[in-house]
């Protein structure tokens, strides 16, 4: 019975012994024809399904602590408002814990008494509490879960907006340089067409021109536009 349910936990088991039997030289086409298609329903309506030797159940949810075996002392619908009894749990784990510090000073008992210690009955008490303390707060985990998406998804649209931000400046520092620039090529043509119009007539003024060499003449408005664009 072992080697069995060993077998069927096991990821990859082995074929079923009679397994021969349904093999196709043994059932015609017609049988097969014949046969109806397995119901999905059932499984929706059972609301689990075995795989491998193991019970999966089609929705996921979290037991309660009454379906462990455990006592609950608290609402099991989650519509009722549990803080009433979540405190009151509280305040008996608080009261109980006092009342164990207290009965571990109580002298021990005769050998000759069967009755339980004092110390035990608070300390079977206390670990129900906890159970419910713990419960409770594994019901929780959806809620906590939920919050904390939230709270990422609001620290990445943060984000987001403060590089945007970013993004937009350094656009209009761009935006304002390559005005500068239009602006000082303008100036730049606007000269080099006064100084071709004047040419030079004396000594002097051939002198003056030749410390702005031809080829700064010849500079057009696009050449500067497209210059300052790559900037």
């Amino acid at each position: 019975m072992n080697e069995q349910e060993a077998e069927l936990q096991n990821p990859f088991p082995s074929p079923p012994s009679n397994y021969t039997n349904y093999a196709t030289s043994s059932i015609g086409p017609q049988s097969l024809d014949r046969q109806d298609k397995p119901r999905v329903d059932l499984i929706l309506q059972e609301g689990h399904y075995n795989v491998f030797g193991d019970t999966w159940f089609v929705k996921e949810t979290i037991p309660t602590l009454a379906e462990l075996g455990g006592h609950q002392l608290y609402p099991a619908d989650p519509g009722f408002d549990r803080r009433p009894a979540l405190l009151a749990i509280l305040r008996s784990f608080l009261v109980s814990y006092s009342t164990l510090t207290s009965s571990l000073l109580v002298p021990p008992a005769s050998l000759s008494s069967t009755a339980p210690a004092e110390w035990q009955q608070h300390v079977d008490w206390v670990t129900i509490l906890s159970q419910n303390i713990l419960a409770a707060a594994n019901d929780l985990r959806p809620v906590q879960a939920r919050g904390h998406l939230e709270h990422i998804m609001k620290q990445q649209l943060d984000l987001r907006r403060g590089e945007t931000n970013a993004i937009n400046l350094k656009c209009d520092s761009l935006e304002t340089q390559l005005t500068c620039l239009r602006g000082s090529a303008k100036e730049v043509h606007t000269e080099s067409i006064f100084k071709n119009a004047d040419l030079p007539t004396t000594r002097h003024e051939r002198s003056e021109n030749a410390l702005y060499p031809a080829r700064l003449l010849n500079v057009t408005f696009d050449n500067m536009l497209h210059w300052a664009e790559e900037l």
